[in-house]
């Protein structure tokens, strides 16, 4: 006699994480939203957009990609690589505008 348990292959997550999940997005994407609809402007804003936008993409990553549930080892192969590539883009980033500021200071015409 074989139990209908033995049949089943593979992890089983609650559906519940889902739905919390996907209502969390849909909460951060109406903050994102709002960000527009209030007007905000400057470097708030772009520091709002840029943080609701890596919170989604996290919690997508995690719960609907399932990294939350893969080996410690397989996560750290899949997530390093680009954020040792969002590293080096900072730092050409901050090296980009030092050589931009520099030129400004000893290339500009004196009147």
């Amino acid at each position: 006699m074989v139990h209908a348990d033995t049949l089943t292959q593979g992890q089983q997550h609650p559906l519940g994480i889902y739905i919390k999940v996907w209502a969390l997005l849909f909460v951060l994407s109406a903050f994102s939203y709002l960000v527009d609809f209030f007007h905000v402007e400057g470097y708030l804003r772009w520091t709002l957009i840029l943080i609701f936008m890596f919170l989604k993409a996290g919690f997508i990553i995690a719960v609907f990609m399932h990294i939350k549930w893969e080996r410690l080892a397989l996560s750290f192969a899949i997530l390093g690589p680009p954020t040792v590539l969002l590293v080096l883009i900072a730092m050409l980033t901050i090296e980009g505008d030092y050589t931009f500021l520099t030129r400004g200071i000893f290339f500009t015409t004196g009147s």
